[in-house]
């Protein structure tokens, strides 16, 4: 794709990570963020819709309580207080001086995982940018249950990261283009650090397993890493989006890219195109919990764009409710969908291996013929 077409974009998200928002000694990269809001605040003076979604509360947080560590119960959440109020005086500061209002907004997977909080978000951010304003979205690690969800029994949250959020906020609002800058020039056909012979790739038509086999895990300071932006990038391009890996510390790098410069990594978007209640399903909720098929489902799932039947399901983990989501597993130990459940988990594990015909004499009732109807199944 021509690098005009890729920046030809009405509504960007940008995410700035928690390494381009310091700089090498730990300290506020003050110059740094005021160019980017600059660059940002030019973005919206030409007409463009912009959103932030930002890093950087505990690490600020960190340092103005002098801690070595953000270890033990309640310290990162402590941190995050400090700190969000410290990160959005800059924010608050450097927009004000070209007279654009911005808005807080902290969000925890909860705002995505219940729909209806979901679809009033959507309403919100919508409204915001009909008015002007830039809002500046961050996790709320203050009171996010994130930290709890080992003990959720199974339970996998809709994000724990920035880079995750972006993509999700990317998707609610069907932003054209996802910017997300780190310390790392883009996607690398190896890890730069570790291989002097890695090449950068500029551009990505597919983010295939093997394209997700080229990530790896966060830098120091961070929470996300290459791998959590590439899965990012799977979900925005899924539903028309372009996603930007770029190095946030290049100066003036938002010009730059909007100038046409050839920083980065791009991320092609497919034409699958999928619609927001399979977003919602597939990437934007917490999953409860997991069904394991046999072969002759997952091909039906994956072929044939079929629902999940009764007899197709050989195991039910953990507990869930009829509407809540679920993963699907082959006999491998593969996730290769996400849908929502017709009925709950001690309904499924009494119906498992049955035929449709047979759930009322199982159950003395019957709702749906699928476990899951395939209106309500994400591929993943």
């Amino acid at each position: 794709m021509e690098r005009k077409e890729f920046i030809n974009a009405k509504r960007i998200v940008i995410k700035l990570g928690t390494n381009v928002l310091r700089n090498d000694e730990g300290e506020v990269a003050l110059a740094r963020i005021y160019s980017f809001i600059e660059d940002i605040s030019r973005l919206v003076k030409s007409g463009k819709e912009v959103i932030v979604v930002t890093s950087g509360a505990v690490g600020l947080g960190k340092k103005k309580l002098n801690l070595d560590s953000t270890e033990g119960d309640g310290v990162k959440q402590a941190c995050a207080a400090v700190g969000q109020s410290r990160l959005m005086s800059y924010y608050e500061n450097g927009f004000g001086i070209y007279d654009i209002p911005i808005a807080q907004i902290l969000l925890t997977e909860d705002d995505f995982s219940m729909r209806h909080r979901y679809l009033s978000l959507r309403t919100t951010l919508n409204k915001l940018l009909e008015m002007g304003v830039v809002p500046i979205i961050n996790q709320n690690d203050t009171v996010s249950t994130i930290e709890l969800a080992d003990r959720l029994a199974g339970m996998k949250v809709s994000f724990s990261d920035n880079d995750k959020l972006s993509a999700l906020v990317s998707s609610e609002l069907d932003a054209d283009l996802l910017i997300l800058l780190s310390d790392i020039e883009g996607l690398y056909t190896a890890n730069p650090k570790e291989n002097p012979d890695a090449k950068l790739i500029k551009e990505v038509n597919s983010v295939t397993d093997d394209i997700l086999n080229l990530g790896t895990d966060a830098s120091e300071g961070g929470r996300g890493g290459m791998r959590t932006k590439l899965e990012a990038a799977r979900l925005v391009t899924r539903f028309g989006g372009k996603v930007l890996i770029a190095n946030g510390k290049v100066p003036y790098v938002i010009n730059r890219i909007f100038e046409g410069e050839d920083l980065g990594t791009m991320f092609i978007p497919t034409d699958e195109n999928l619609s927001g209640k399979k977003r919602w399903i597939g990437y934007a909720t917490n999953v409860r919990g997991k069904l394991t098929v046999n072969e002759g489902a997952k091909n039906a799932i994956l072929k044939n764009n079929t629902s999940l039947l009764p007899i197709g399901i050989v195991k039910v983990e953990n507990e869930f409710n009829q509407g809540e989501v679920v993963s699907v597993y082959d006999e491998n130990g593969t996730e290769f969908a996400r849908g929502m459940v017709n009925y709950n988990s001690e309904e499924c594990k009494k119906l498992v291996g049955a035929h449709s015909d047979n759930i009322v004499n199982i159950l003395g009732y019957k709702n749906y013929d699928a476990i899951i109807t395939r209106d309500n199944i994400t591929e993943l």
